[in-house]
């Protein structure tokens, strides 16, 4: 997805559309700059994106937009009085609106719907994939609030309860099976372990905490 939107998005008319109205979220802007395969790209992106972000916030306030020190904008969202109190209203409002999306997180969100109503239509018709989704290690928890939302969307009755109900057994056992793991990596760093293998305790920190928090980029060097 990141190189999509410095390439081929670039010369797509519908989709710096969409970049000028979402920009992308802080993780997604540093991937984006710390690519350093297409400066210009990401300049043009930023050049249009501010631009458009910019408009909003002074038809939202044009007072301040006319005043050369911008005085009154910083004042109102201090908490300072105006003329019309649904200014700061409107202002924090695109501010928010605007923090909260991310081409790149909305393309990933509705990818992963899809996956999600393949995932329940194949549990609905064939018996064998039943078997082979429970045979997994679960989820991380991000992940698994995912899925659970999807089943009382997708499913109905007895089925949407066995599913959650064997999605839930399966979930327990393997963060019980995690926690073990990254308790007997602390419990490695007492002098009478020392000599007791590792077992699979070696990676239980990053392990651990892509199970809590989902997909991350961590240093496993």
């Amino acid at each position: 997805k990141i190189e999509y939107y410095l390439g081929p998005s670039l010369m797509e008319p519908d989709h710096r559309v969409e970049t000028n109205r979402k920009g992308f979220c802080s993780r997604h802007f540093e991937l984006l700059y710390n690519r350093k395969s297409n400066a210009l790209g990401l300049a043009l992106i930023l050049s249009t994106h501010l631009a458009v972000q910019a408009e909003a916030l002074k038809k939202a306030f044009p007072r301040a937009a006319a005043s050369p020190a911008g005085g009154k904008l910083t004042k109102l969202l201090q908490g300072g009085r105006n003329r019309n109190g649904n200014e700061a209203g409107v202002l924090t409002q695109s501010l928010t609106q605007l923090e909260s999306r991310c081409c790149v997180c909305e393309s990933l969100a509705y990818t992963m719907s899809r996956y999600t109503e393949v995932i329940f239509h194949l549990w609905h018709t064939e018996p064998d994939f039943q078997k082979l989704y429970l045979s997994k290690k679960g989820f991380c928890l991000p992940h698994l609030n995912v899925i659970l939302s999807g089943a009382a969307k997708h499913l109905s009755g007895k089925e949407a309860d066995d599913f959650m109900q064997s999605t839930m057994e399966m979930q327990f056992a393997n963060l019980d099976r995690i926690q073990q793991e990254i308790d007997w990596f602390t419990q490695k760093f007492d002098y009478r372990n020392k000599d007791a293998p590792w077992g699979n305790s070696k990676d239980a920190v990053s392990r651990t905490i892509r199970k809590i928090a989902g997909p991350c980029r961590l240093d496993d060097k």
